[in-house]
């Protein structure tokens, strides 16, 4: 996907400079043509001498170079896509306002091509206001922001700002600039995060899902070219939009509802969502008051939203289930396959270290109608996402 690409990989002056390293040498191995520029603070972090090496090509630093003058207009224009990473503090605000001091700040600004930035920083200055508004601007250019990631910091801190990985770059290169638009025409509906059942105005009955999965689902179904809309119950997991449309709900009757209305036009039908098996009978409208020792809640089933769909399914949709195991994990995920009516099942099982609620991470088996079964190491969702999402295509087109 990458071979043949022209990259320009712009460094700046952060601790994070190191996992450049790694990122030149996938992106080369990848088949990649890269041209590394740093700015002059970049060297006190990371060697000109390794990045040359690896990219095989010289890396730039300074405008005027003894006798030569580095064209930026012309590396601005040779590019296919420009990434900066690690994009620190400083270079961020420069962009924003339109600074050009060196080399690679020139070369952003001379780039036909599209940008991409990769910040990396210690917590406390990436929640700043000033760096909120510097990120809306440059996003306002055009530019793509490849999110953050939470993790131990230089600082010994914890929290968000580290740099995203390596490999979680060269995935997102891959999606958002190189990844072919197969499912252009195409309308698909994905569910995600858990669902909320009232028991008064202020308690709930719920589930850890975090929507990630889901969510993550829904960005590469749009990366391929589908016209998607993702109805989110209530989580904490942002998502910008970026083309996606989001409608978010919060009890699997509202769910149900807003995929029965969808469902009809839709192609691609994904249902990640943790939805709640049981609701409350009756929700209380005024909060309950601790009186008795003992409280019995009488529950009663929700609408079966995966059995529902596979009921109204056309030759011409595609549904897929989620099967979130605890034991008997393939018996059931097979069970579910069939008995809803679904094209294709998902499963992961709690028993799998980095799998299932909570983690950045998954491990999945897929099973479809033909009886193929689809094994898959654990990985990030992001790349989970892409196996599901290849896998749909692959047995749309069978």
């Amino acid at each position: 996907m990458l071979k043949g690409k022209k990259i320009i990989i712009g460094i700046t002056g952060s601790i994070a400079a190191y996992k450049a390293i790694l990122l030149v040498r996938l992106l080369i191995k990848a088949g990649a043509e890269v041209r590394v520029i740093m700015t002059p603070a970049a060297k006190d972090f990371v060697s000109s001498l390794t990045l040359s090496t690896l990219s095989k090509n010289k890396v730039l630093i300074d405008l005027f170079d003894e006798d030569s003058w580095a064209n930026h207009v012309m590396l601005g224009r040779w590019a296919d896509v420009m990434l900066i990473a690690p994009l620190s503090c400083n270079t961020l605000a420069k962009m924003a306002g339109g600074f050009c001091d060196n080399l690679l700040l020139a070369v952003y600004l001379s780039a036909t091509c599209p940008v991409a930035v990769a910040p990396a920083m210690d917590e406390d200055m990436w929640k700043h206001p000033s760096t909120k508004i510097n990120l809306e601007k440059i996003n306002s250019y055009g530019n793509k922001l490849i999110p953050v990631e939470s993790g131990e910091l230089a600082s010994g801190l914890v929290g968000e700002g580290r740099m995203a990985e390596p490999e979680a770059i060269v995935s997102y290169l891959e999606s958002n600039f190189f990844l072919p638009k197969t499912l252009a025409g195409k309308k698909a509906l994905v569910t995600a995060g858990p669902t909320y059942e009232a028991i008064d105005p202020v308690r709930f009955v719920g589930n850890h899902s975090s929507g990630k999965m889901g969510i993550e689902i829904a960005k590469e179904l749009h990366n391929r070219g589908a016209e998607v809309t993702l109805v989110l119950g209530p989580t904490a997991q942002g998502i910008s939009a970026n083309g996606i449309n989001v409608k978010n709900v919060k009890s699997a009757e509202e769910m149900y509802n807003a995929c029965t209305e969808i469902y009809p036009s839709t192609d691609i039908a994904v249902m990640a969502a943790a939805v709640a098996d049981y609701t409350p009978v009756n929700a209380a409208e005024e909060k309950i008051k601790k009186k008795a020792d003992n409280w019995i809640l009488e529950f009663k089933k929700t609408k079966d939203i995966l059995k529902s769909l596979g009921e109204k399914k056309t030759a011409q949709q595609f549904l897929v289930g989620f099967a979130l195991e605890t034991n008997n994990e393939r018996e059931y995920a097979l069970n579910k396959l069939s008995s809803k009516n679904a094209d294709m099942i998902v499963m992961n099982s709690l028993r799998d270290a980095g799998a299932g609620f909570g983690h950045d991470t998954n491990k999945i088996t897929i099973f479809d109608r033909s009886g193929h079964e689809y094994n898959f190491d654990t990985k990030l969702k992001s790349a989970v996402a892409k196996d599901i999402v290849d896998t749909i295509i692959q047995l749309i087109n069978a």
